[in-house]
C-alpha cells in the first residue's frame, strides 16, 4: 500500500472526523440556510503550565501550504460516501466538497513572535464549512512546531550566548515530527540541526559528530580519531565510547 504524503492533495482527510460530519450538518441545517455565513476562528491558548509564561510562535509556512492547496479528490470523496454513517446525505453535499477551495482570509502572528496567554496565534474569517474542515490539521501542526520553538527558545535563554544544535530526530515521533521540530527549533533559535532534509528544504545549517559504530569499526580508538580527522579536519570526535579521560588524552598527544 502506497503511504501518501501529508504534503500532497491527500492532506484534506488528515481531518478528525467529526469535522465532516458537522460541515454536512452546516450545508443542510435549517438553521444555516446559508452555509456560505463567515465564522472566525482564533487559536490560543487560554493558559499555560507553570514556570511557561510564554510562547514562540511556529508552524505558520506549513498552515499557509495547508490553506492554499486545501482541495479534496474523487477518491477522497467516493471513500466518504462510501460510509455508512453518510448513508443518508445527498450527493449535493459531496459535489461541493469536490469543488471546494479556501476562500477566505487569514491573519497571523509571524513566526518567531513571543505570544503570552489568549492572545491569538492566527485567525480565521471564512464560511463555517471552509474554517471548520481546517482546525484539525492548523491545531497539530502549529501546536506540535510552537511548542518545539517555546522550549528551544528557553533553553538557548538559559544557555546565553552558547550555541545550541538540534539533535532530536532520531527520537522524534516520526520523520515528518522530525523535519518540522528541527524547523520549530531553528525558529526558536538554535543554530542549527542534525537532519538534513531540513537543511535542504529550510535551509537551516547542519551539523554532526560521529556515532560509536565509526569508533568500534576500527582496531583502535585512536586509529578512528585518525581516520575521521583525515577527511573532516574540523569535525567532532567522540571521546566516551570506552574511557573518556583517556580518549580525551589520546586527542590532546
Amino acid at each position: 500500500m502506497k503511504v501518501s504524503s501529508l504534503d500532497d492533495n491527500a492532506a484534506a482527510l488528515m481531518t478528525d472526523f467529526y469535522e465532516l460530519t458537522m460541515a454536512a450538518g452546516y450545508y443542510f441545517s435549517q438553521f444555516h440556510k446559508d452555509w456560505k455565513t463567515k465564522a472566525i476562528f482564533e487559536m490560543f491558548a487560554r493558559e499555560l503550565p507553570e514556570n511557561r509564561s510564554y510562547l514562540v510562535a511556529a508552524g505558520l509556512q506549513q498552515a499557509v501550504e495547508y490553506i492554499s492547496n486545501f482541495t479534496f479528490n474523487k477518491d477522497q470523496i467516493d471513500y466518504l460516501k462510501s460510509l455508512d454513517v453518510f448513508r443518508k446525505i445527498s450527493q449535493d453535499f459531496f459535489d461541493y466538497l469536490l469543488e471546494l477551495k479556501f476562500t477566505g482570509d487569514l491573519w497571523a502572528v509571524p513566526e518567531g513572535t513571543t505570544l503570552f496567554p489568549n492572545e491569538p496565534i492566527l485567525r480565521i474569517e471564512a464560511p463555517i464549512i471552509e474554517a471548520q474542515l481546517l482546525e484539525t490539521y492548523l491545531l497539530s501542526t502549529i501546536n506540535f512546531q510552537t511548542l518545539i520553538a517555546t522550549k528551544a527558545s528557553k533553553i538557548c535563554n538559559i544557555a546565553s550566548n552558547k550555541p545550541i544544535i538540534e539533535f532530536g530526530s532520531r527520537r522524534a515521533h516520526g520523520p515528518q515530527a522530525a523535519l518540522l521540530a528541527a524547523r520549530a527549533a531553528f525558529i526558536g533559535g538554535c543554530v542549527g540541526t542534525s537532519n538534513t532534509l531540513a537543511g535542504m528544504q529550510f535551509g537551516i545549517p547542519i551539523y554532526g559528530t560521529m556515532a560509536h559504530s565509526f569508533i568500534t569499526s576500527f582496531e583502535s580508538e585512536i586509529m578512528a580519531f585518525k581516520e575521521f580527522q583525515r577527511l573532516f579536519p574540523d569535525g567532532f570526535l567522540l571521546i566516551d565510547t570506552f574511557d573518556t579521560l583517556n580518549a580525551i588524552k589520546m586527542i590532546i598527544k
